[in-house]
């Protein structure tokens, strides 16, 4: 029981049109049975990510008040620094055992939407991190809107309905640090199971296994991508909008056993998110009678987007 990897250069370049089609039936089928997939053939640079990682954790090593100095305390978590201690999974008792750092599109400040997408913060202290953080959300908003692009065409859309969607949309890049853990039986788990919020979310290069995911026979299945794949995972924005045709799956981040835990742990997901005002309503398609609407009001992408981050505690 493992969960597929596609090659999305069978979509981009195909060597035929009945192969292009075959990858967007495969990657329905994957998404319908898993809600995960894996995706190689990006053309995401191997340096890039390495670039962006050695930045990553060069801040996350910065003394906690240098640290500190970066946490946009009301901000919500929308830019910026979040300390340990704070996200904590919808329903959870714990806090999960990691800090992160938010970064997000960058808009002309007199934008319809800049009173909702924020500035940027960057870390002075680390050179390149600006460079490298926004070239890798660059790359990986490229390649969501590639996969969402095929997406589309499974639901019967246009191949860019989702383009002009997500053009602006609140996207987060968000380089996280699980540190060593040196209590023993800590009752945290370093992510509590969740669904993530967004569209779709693109893992690259997470640093150790952990990774989790629950299967429709409600086993967790450990996955740990090869090297050069990125995750690829529906979020409850995207479940919404298909009337759960695309579930957006439970999937956590666990402790290592013994000497691991006291290893640190680095991942950085690419959170895709609709333009704010963009309205999630179940597309007509993915209504039937054998699968009725479960929402009865549409509701804004902004106004979702904070419902959630109240229920984890980050607003």
């Amino acid at each position: 029981m493992s969960i597929p990897t596609l090659d999305i250069r069978r979509f981009t370049h195909p060597a035929s049109l009945e192969d292009r089609a075959a990858f967007v039936q495969e990657l329905s089928d994957t998404y319908r049975e898993w809600g995960f997939a894996g995706i190689r053939g990006h053309g995401i640079p191997d340096a890039l990510v390495e670039a962006a990682y050695a930045d990553f954790k060069a801040f996350f090593a910065l003394p906690e008040a240098t640290k500190q100095r970066y946490y946009l305390a009301g901000g919500g978590g929308a830019r910026g620094y979040t300390p340990f201690g704070i996200e904590t999974a919808k329903g959870a008792q714990y806090h999960d055992l990691k800090e992160f750092w938010h970064i997000g599109r960058e808009i002309p400040r007199d934008h319809v939407h800049a009173d909702v997408m924020p500035a940027n913060a960057w870390p002075d202290e680390v050179e390149g991190f600006r460079e490298h953080g926004y070239a890798l959300y660059e790359a990986l908003d490229q390649l969501g809107s590639r996969v969402l692009a095929a997406l589309a065409l499974s639901l019967d859309l246009p191949e860019d309905w989702f383009a002009d969607k997500t053009d602006v949309g609140n996207s987060i890049l968000r380089p996280i640090h699980y540190p060593p853990i040196t209590t023993p039986d800590v009752p945290n788990v370093r992510a509590g199971a969740h669904e993530d919020i967004n569209l779709i979310t693109l893992l690259v290069g997470a640093s150790a296994a952990g990774l989790e995911v629950l299967s429709r026979k409600g086993e967790w299945v450990p996955y740990t991508a090869e090297e050069g794949t990125i995750v690829v995972n529906i979020g409850d924005m995207l479940q919404r909008l298909t009337n759960h045709v695309y579930p957006s799956t439970t999937h956590r981040v666990t402790n290592p056993p013994g000497e691991a835990a006291r290893q640190p742990r680095y991942s950085t997901p690419f959170f895709l998110h609709p333009n704010p005002d963009f309205l999630i309503d179940a597309l007509p398609q993915c209504v039937t009678e054998d699968n009725p609407s479960r929402y009865p009001a549409p509701i804004t992408a902004h106004d979702y987007l904070l419902e959630r981050l109240r229920e984890i505690k980050l607003a």
